[in-house]
């Protein structure tokens, strides 16, 4: 079991960027694919961007693909990253972080996460 923690979220105005970290303190985290989802007001959460457990395999949504970029760093404390640029008022959403055994080296593996984290708010102001 693995407990996803996030930080970074705040308020931006369009066109600039944030940057979301998401750490655990289980050394096994380690093993596990990332990903970030985010649930805006009224709407479904939904899928943002995923990386497996060694990094070599990354995944976005269509509407972030080319703003938003996902990384992790696993060196002795495992945290992912999610780079926002150019952002845009769609895009305020609770952002969460979500872990899963499966390890992230297809699509597929996103579809259910096994841990999630509490989320952290991102503001776009237009």
């Amino acid at each position: 079991q693995v407990t996803p923690i996030e930080s970074g979220g705040g308020l931006a105005q369009a066109g600039g960027s944030l940057r979301l970290s998401c750490a655990a303190p289980e050394r096994i985290f380690v093993t596990y694919g990332v990903a970030w989802f985010r649930q805006a007001p009224g709407l479904e959460r939904e899928f943002v961007a995923g990386i497996s457990w060694s990094g070599g395999n990354t995944f976005y949504a269509d509407s972030v693909k080319g703003r938003f970029t996902i990384s992790r760093e696993n060196s002795k404390n495992t945290v992912v990253y999610l780079q926002m640029n150019s952002l845009k008022p769609e895009d305020t959403a609770v952002y969460y972080c979500a872990a899963d055994r499966k390890g992230g080296s297809r699509r597929s593996n996103f579809n259910e996460m096994e841990y999630w984290g509490k989320g952290t708010l991102v503001t776009v102001s237009s």
